[in-house]
């Protein structure tokens, strides 16, 4: 009898790296290890807002014990993620070295480094000089390697730099402008805060930002005109940007969900003959549904009302002589659907699972209005009932065609 092979270096690394990058949905070392980093992330920003608070300092070795171990953490972390640095995709055609250090130059790379590199240094600075710990706040950033849609705002970010810039320029122009008819006109008036235009610089700011804090009024009815039109520039200087972030931001959002619907809808077989018009039809019929572990998606005897892609995560059909397990890219339910028949089968959640629901009425409607989509969708599924009980992609066909008449859903 044959020993198990050992696993390699690279197996090990490989593994890490899915560990460390959320591998599939179903991974839950993955999903642990994720969840305990954000919650030690939370719980050094909680220790470094309570360690400010005089009433808090009886729980001195309480903090202590939370930064030794958080240190202790991401040191461990982060040498684990220049290790696996490798795997990452972008850097897999590279020498492992030069892998490594674009991973170290790289945006992530800097804030995990940032997060441990000051606070080993401060154990050899006195003491009064440790302050360096506040930079503990910087690992919140961390947070934005486990939240999609921070990762999404920081892309929207970069990618309208050049319009968020020309808005600072904008700005920055229109702050002079202002604070130089200020302290033309008001300059005299009120010499102490208006009589220099940097001085006139802090009110034209202050009122552009639409914050007006009251310390800076103009006197003269000039000035008073002035200030108006500050006021009403500085609610198109706030728009500027908020519209830019706000447009880019809900663009991203849409593009995300597009690509993976777009590949979900692709993949299936029952659409996999639709060109791209055809596709972007069903998809615009698509809904999003979380389902959470134990969840049960499908009764047994249900109506056959909607059908449904495993978009992420893994379900469990209960069959009468088995049961079947599908992941991501699986679906099931179409032919019901089709035929308006009752559910044969139940599907419960194995995990937290992202399925994309196609109701009937909207199948229904696509078929109507287009009878080359009506007639691929019935020659694929005459193909899977006259071949398969259970296709290989996991979708529920004989089983819930075969229910009586009297079971049918009268729709």
């Amino acid at each position: 009898m044959q020993r198990p092979r050992p696993h390699s270096t690279t197996d090990v690394r490989r593994r890490v790296y899915e560990i460390l990058e959320r591998g599939s949905a179903g991974d839950r070392v993955s999903l642990l290890v994720d969840r305990s980093l954000v919650t030690l992330i939370v719980v050094n920003l909680a220790a470094v807002v309570l360690e400010s608070m005089p009433s808090m300092a009886s729980h001195g070795l309480w903090f202590g014990v939370i930064e030794y171990v958080s240190l202790v953490v991401f040191t461990v972390e982060y040498t684990m993620r220049v290790w696996v640095a490798v795997e990452h995709a972008p850097y897999r055609h590279l020498r492992p070295w030069s892998a490594r250090i674009n991973y170290i130059i790289s945006p992530s790379g800097i804030i995990d480094l940032l997060a441990v590199l000051p606070f080993w240094f401060a154990f050899l600075l006195p003491g009064e000089l440790r302050v360096v710990l506040v930079l503990r706040m910087i690992r919140f950033l961390k947070i934005t390697r486990y939240s999609p849609a921070m990762r999404s705002l920081l892309e929207v970010l970069y990618s309208e730099r050049r319009a968020l810039f020309g808005c600072i320029v904008i700005l920055f122009g229109t702050t002079l402008f202002a604070a130089a008819m200020m302290h033309l006109v008001e300059g005299r008036v009120q010499p102490d805060k208006l009589g220099t235009i940097p001085d006139a610089m802090w009110w034209a700011i202050v009122t552009l930002g639409t914050i007006g804090y009251g310390d800076v009024v103009p006197m003269t009815g000039i000035g008073k005109l002035i200030a108006a039109f500050t006021i009403f520039l500085g609610l198109i200087m706030i728009a500027l940007p908020v519209g830019i972030i706000a447009n880019a931001f809900a663009e991203e959002i849409h593009r995300r969900d597009f690509v993976v619907t777009w590949g979900m809808v692709a993949r299936v077989p029952l659409f996999s003959g639709l060109n791209a018009n055809e596709i972007a039809d069903v998809m615009r019929m698509l809904r999003a549904q979380q389902v959470e572990a134990g969840a049960m998606i499908v009764r047994r005897g249900e109506p056959g009302h909607s059908m449904y892609f495993v978009a992420a995560g893994e379900v469990e059909i209960e069959l009468p002589h088995k049961r079947v397990q599908l992941g991501v890219g699986h679906f099931f339910g179409e032919v019901a659907v089709l035929r308006r028949a009752r559910r044969s089968a139940n599907v419960t959640a194995l995990v937290r699972t992202s399925l994309l629901v196609l109701d009937a009425h909207d199948l229904h409607a696509v078929m109507e209005r287009d009878p080359r989509i009506a007639e691929r969708i019935r020659v694929v599924a005459r193909s899977r009932i006259n071949h398969e009980l259970v296709s290989p992609k996991g979708d529920l066909v004989t089983e819930e065609i075969e229910d009586d008449e009297p079971n049918r859903n009268t729709l």
